[in-house]
């Protein structure tokens, strides 16, 4: 699995970003967010249980993304048909303010070196990407446990301190200071 310093990895991926299927689809690379940080979180598969609890959390918290000059995108081995599908049908994922990215090939989840070798599917994951495009944050979880969005965005506020930051810190907090 690609860690802490590893640059992450060039992709090219279809993206849902509405319902309305003429406008639904659009084709997007990293090299779209450039000189930006960027955080991907990916899930398993859609039409699960937990997946929509995290996806429609992150959704809720975009804004507090964006205004940390933040790309937020959300991302499975599921096509952009069954996400689109999926957003659709579920109330809680139709006006997701971020793309829904496809990576049917399984070609970033493979290098990351987060596929799920017994199931096929993206584990859930996620990276946080400087603007350099350096992984500066990882966290992998069960596919079972859903995942903390909130914890995503202190970890984003911290490492964009460039401070060293205690246990539990929150933006506005002191950061430590080395005597």
């Amino acid at each position: 699995m690609l860690n802490i310093g590893d640059r992450f990895p060039d992709y090219a991926l279809k993206g849902v970003v509405s319902t309305d299927i003429k406008n639904a689809f659009v084709d997007i690379s990293r090299k779209d967010f450039s000189n930006k940080w960027q955080v991907y979180f990916f899930w398993p598969k859609d039409f699960t249980f937990v997946c929509p609890t995290e996806i429609a959390e992150f959704g809720k918290l975009y804004e507090a993304f964006t205004d940390r000059d933040t790309e937020l995108l959300g991302i499975s081995t599921d096509s952009e048909f069954v996400h689109l599908a999926w957003k659709q049908q579920k109330d809680e994922l139709r006006d997701l303010p971020f793309p829904m990215l496809s990576d049917l090939k399984r070609e970033l989840s493979t290098a990351l070196g987060i596929l799920d070798q017994q199931e096929g599917v993206a584990k859930r994951a996620v990276f946080i990407v400087d603007p350099e495009g350096i992984i500066r944050f990882t966290m992998v979880t069960d596919l079972k446990v859903g995942r903390n969005p909130r914890e995503v965005l202190r970890v984003l506020d911290a490492l964009q301190t460039d401070e060293l930051c205690p246990c539990n810190w929150q933006k506005g907090e002191a950061t430590l200071v080395v005597a």
